[in-house]
């Protein structure tokens, strides 16, 4: 099947060219050769259901798969019980929209050291995945793949390592790794083709080949400071900063894998996203 390429949200050229709405966004995103789409609900689940059946339904009509990126709020490393609460509330309303809208997987952060240790943090915030997990299965959610994301940010929870021990939790849990967060937070190392290697090799060793091959992933350029990790996503055409997709896009092809790969570019999501997927064919034809 190979890998499939999509956006963040809308572009500015969807916006000020197409439609200010979301539901004419499969049938452009299809047209300019697009494979999906990641629904936002970063400030919260407000989409009604009524919109939600009809962008699914418009997606599928397009032949395009969709996801949805939880709530920013959610900070699985909390151990409070209300934030505990919150956090189960936002995961569950977003998988409850994603039913509706036929989407079959939910972007989820891992939220924030808190002065705790990185061992502490991410003991916590298993317990936490493993009641949200539970919360799903109660309200018949459970058909939802959960995708806990690698974060930019050096003092959050998220590296790679991090995010595969909480996908070790279930066999329903992927990975959204986001290369460009991965790049910010190791300061620029976790670049090129080397790079890729060790970070699909560790995909493999700890979800199976199999699993590993079906990765939710997050892509763009990212501006980072030494003391912080991630500042701020850019655009491809932006210099001086990575990652550069070839490398990831030459492992893909070598691996034979078919990820789902979300362009989360700072406006030119759908133009940076059909460079990607035209890079990657180009690399694939070549290894025919």
């Amino acid at each position: 099947m190979g890998a499939l390429f999509g956006v963040a949200g809308n572009s500015d050229t969807f916006l000020q060219t197409v439609s200010k709405s979301s539901l004419d966004a499969p049938g452009w995103l299809s047209s300019i050769g697009l494979d999906c789409y990641e629904y936002q609900c970063g400030r919260g689940v407000r989409v009604r259901e009524d919109t939600a059946r009809a962008l699914g339904e418009k997606a599928r009509q397009a032949g395009i798969a969709l996801s949805i990126h939880a709530p920013y709020f959610i900070s699985l490393s909390n151990p409070a019980p209300e934030s505990l609460e919150k956090n189960i509330g936002y995961v569950t309303a977003s998988c409850r929209a994603a039913v509706w809208m036929g989407a079959d997987r939910v972007v989820i952060h891992s939220g924030a050291l808190m002065k705790r240790t990185r061992r502490e943090a991410l003991e916590i915030a298993k317990d936490s995945l493993r009641a949200i997990l539970r919360a799903c299965d109660e309200q018949g959610l459970g058909e939802i793949t959960l995708c806990p994301e690698t974060m930019g940010k050096i003092n959050q929870l998220g590296d790679l390592d991090e995010v595969l021990e909480l996908c070790s939790l279930d066999e329903r849990l992927l990975p959204c790794v986001d290369f460009g967060h991965l790049y910010a937070r190791s300061l620029g190392a976790e670049h090129g083709l080397e790079a890729c290697r060790a970070m699909l090799d560790k995909l493999a060793n700890a979800l199976g080949e199999t699993r590993a091959s079906r990765f939710h992933s997050h892509f763009s350029k990212i501006e980072f400071t030494l003391k912080g990790g991630e500042n701020k996503h850019l655009r491809f055409r932006d210099p001086g900063w990575g990652p550069d997709f070839p490398p990831l896009a030459r492992e893909l092809v070598r691996r034979g894998w078919s990820p789902r790969i979300i362009c989360e570019s700072a406006g030119t999501q759908s133009e940076d996203a059909l460079a990607m997927k035209q890079c990657y064919q180009m690399i694939r034809n070549e290894a025919e």
